[in-house]
């Protein structure tokens, strides 16, 4: 008999859409959208592509150090920034000014301080273009208040038309 006189094959023990298996994959594929369908070839593909408890034990590791290198950064800057140690600063703001002469101005500010610590302030005069015209460091005593107001007069080079407290510090 041939294969010319339009008879049919024997039936095969395989269908024809299969794949043979082979002993490297311990899986079967579907022939039409190629997924596996035994565990052995997901934990190999788990392997290849970083999926595997060691790895995933490392991610955590690494997400816990990077949240404690954080957490010392915002605690440093915050610290540093004098947020967690802000009650030892010195704040002072101006009041007002009352320009007495062409050669004075007195000069009244708020000044919030550490209370029982001596500080020292300089204070300003300017005139209308901005210049610095008088200049004067006054000592404050210490206080058993935390603020308190005062009061200095700034000797001029010539007419000024402000006074202002520059910055105060502790002695």
């Amino acid at each position: 008999m041939t294969a010319t006189t339009g008879q049919t094959p024997p039936p095969s023990s395989a269908p024809e859409n299969s794949r043979p298996h082979h002993p490297e994959s311990p899986g079967t594929s579907d022939a039409d959208t190629g997924r596996t369908t035994s565990s052995g070839t997901d934990t190999a593909l788990d392997a290849r592509y970083g999926r595997t408890d060691k790895d995933k034990r490392r991610t955590r590791l690494f997400a816990y150090i990077a949240a404690g290198g954080f957490a010392v950064v915002l605690g440093a800057w915050l610290f540093w920034g004098g947020v967690i140690d802000g009650l030892d600063t010195i704040d002072a703001q101006n009041v007002g000014h009352t320009v007495i002469s062409e050669s004075e101005v007195e000069v009244t500010w708020q000044m919030t301080a550490v209370p029982g610590e001596s500080t020292q302030c300089a204070v300003q005069a300017l005139n209308s273009q901005f210049a610095i015209v008088g200049w004067k460091i006054v000592d404050v005593p210490a206080s058993s208040e935390r603020t308190q107001s005062i009061t200095e007069i700034v000797r001029t080079s010539e007419q000024s038309v402000t006074g202002l407290i520059y910055r105060c510090w502790l002695t």
